[in-house]
């Protein structure tokens, strides 16, 4: 029981972060671009979530996020395209930006937590939690009494209902004209302007999808801690990236669909190894650098790999 109790715990976390993979893949896989933006939107998409949640509309709120993350990836597609600002470059300065429009929406605090004042039954005002789709879907398994359903079980199954919905609303979107032409653009940039397609467009779309998705996860992972902090994004562009490169490592290249899906399973896989960490009492400082080791060894397996196969081929020629 107590290792399923861990487990579920960390697939639980992978799956509130996989909207973060999913865009993620989109800028580095899809639009082969690299996007800083990541660490700010994150952090967009939790403060706005927050405020709307605060006013008592929980799913809106995470539409809202949603919102507030393409807001953010428009302006950074708008530094690329309209600007000509290296992609890099763009993403740095929105993501700095952010952290002051973020500070703004928190109310000029550093962390805000769900709940709002209201005044009880003898006239003294108090703080009651603010509803979250989390504690709306646990209300509705209140009846269900099994060891197996625990707060961690529940926020697994419901957010991996929405990350499914997402993967599948996502492929299909890329088998579709304006999916197609984001992703001709990735490939082929002056490809697509000679074919008279507006590659800007195609750009900022692309980003403001990946941003959204980011965001997204922000805004999941808001809720799901019912409190929202400044500093939640640190780091957040480096677990998205170990999570698409371990996601393509074990599964393999297999197109946009199997990208997806790879990428939504890396982030479980990602929380997972981070989880086993924590097992063997390793200090909590420690974890960024186990990140930055991760996504090392995960770029450096296929060299790797090639490396080992070329060398064996070698030794079966003499």
């Amino acid at each position: 029981m107590v290792f399923y109790s861990m487990l579920i715990s960390a697939l639980s976390q992978g799956m509130l972060y996989a909207p973060m993979a999913l865009g993620v893949f989109v800028t580095f896989r899809i639009l082969k671009t690299p996007d800083l933006t990541v660490d700010g939107s994150f952090v967009f998409g939790m403060t706005v979530c927050a405020a709307v949640t605060i006013a008592g509309h929980p799913v809106l709120g995470l539409f809202a996020g949603a919102a507030a993350g393409a807001l953010a990836g428009f302006f950074t597609a708008f530094l690329q395209t309209k600007l000509k600002i290296e992609a890099i470059l763009s993403g740095i300065l929105v993501a700095a930006g952010l952290y002051t429009v973020n500070y703004a929406v928190l109310g000029g605090q550093s962390n805000l937590y769900l709940q709002y004042t209201t005044t009880n039954s003898v006239g003294a005002q108090v703080n009651e939690a603010s509803p979250t789709i989390y504690k709306n879907f646990s209300a509705l398994l209140s009846g269900i009494q099994s060891p197996y359903l625990d707060s961690n079980a529940q926020v697994f199954l419901l957010t991996g209902v929405i990350v499914v919905i997402l993967v599948a609303a996502l492929s299909v979107f890329f088998f579709t004209r304006p999916g197609m032409a984001v992703r001709a653009t990735g490939d082929n940039e002056e490809m697509v302007r000679s074919s008279s397609i507006n590659a800007d467009l195609t750009r900022t779309a692309g980003v403001m999808l990946a941003n959204a998705l980011v965001a997204l996860s922000g805004a999941l992972l808001c809720e799901q801690q019912r409190y929202a902090d400044l500093n939640c994004g640190s780091s957040m562009l480096v677990m998205g990236l170990a999570s698409v490169i371990i996601g393509q490592v074990i599964f393999g290249d297999r197109g946009i669909v199997g990208g997806l899906i790879s990428a939504a399973a890396g982030s479980l896989l990602y929380r997972i190894m981070i989880q086993a960490a924590y097992m063997i009492d390793m200090p909590s400082y420690a974890v960024k650098l186990l990140s930055t080791l991760i996504v090392v060894a995960a770029l450096a397996l296929p060299l790797l790999k090639k490396k080992l196969s070329g060398n064996k081929k070698g030794g079966d020629s003499l």
